[in-house]
C-alpha cells in the first residue's frame, strides 16, 4: 500500500479517504507501532497550502504522526477530508490511544471517525 499512496519530497503520504486506513495498517505492520498524534486542520480561506502533484486539497485534512520505536523514525500523513461529507475511518482498532484523539478532533470540526465507539462530544456542550 505504501506504494500506491502519494508521498512528497520529505516523506509525508498524502493517501485518499479510501486508501487511508490500509496504508495506517501497512506502516503499522512496518515498525510504526506507536501513535504520537492525530490532530484536524481546517484550511477555510487559506490558499497558501501547498500539495503534491494528483492530491486535491480539502477544506480539511486530518494529520496523523506514527513513530518506529525500533527505527527512531517518525512518519506524517495527510488525508483530505471533504467539507460536504467529513468522513475517514476511525484507526481505534489499530491504536486504541486514538479513541480521545478522534473524538477531539469530531467535537472541534465535525469530522466522523467511521468505526469509533464513543463519538461523544469531549470538550464543548452538546
Amino acid at each position: 500500500m505504501m506504494d500506491e499512496v502519494v508521498k512528497d519530497s520529505s516523506g509525508v503520504y498524502f493517501p485518499r479517504p479510501d486508501q487511508y486506513l490500509a496504508l495506517i495498517e501497512d506502516l503499522k505492520d512496518h515498525t510504526y507501532e506507536f501513535l504520537s498524534d492525530l490532530c484536524g486542520v481546517d484550511y477555510l480561506g487559506d490558499s497558501t497550502r501547498v500539495l503534491p502533484d494528483g492530491v486535491l486539497g480539502e477544506r480539511f485534512e486530518v494529520v496523523v504522526v506514527l513513530t518506529s520505536l525500533v527505527e527512531r523514525k517518525r512518519v506524517r500523513v495527510r488525508v483530505q477530508v471533504q467539507e460536504a461529507n467529513p468522513i475517514v475511518g476511525s484507526l481505534f482498532d489499530l491504536y486504541v490511544g486514538c479513541e480521545a484523539m478522534e473524538r477531539e478532533v469530531y467535537d472541534l470540526f465535525g469530522i466522523v471517525f467511521e468505526g469509533h465507539p464513543d463519538l461523544s462530544r469531549i470538550l464543548l456542550p452538546e
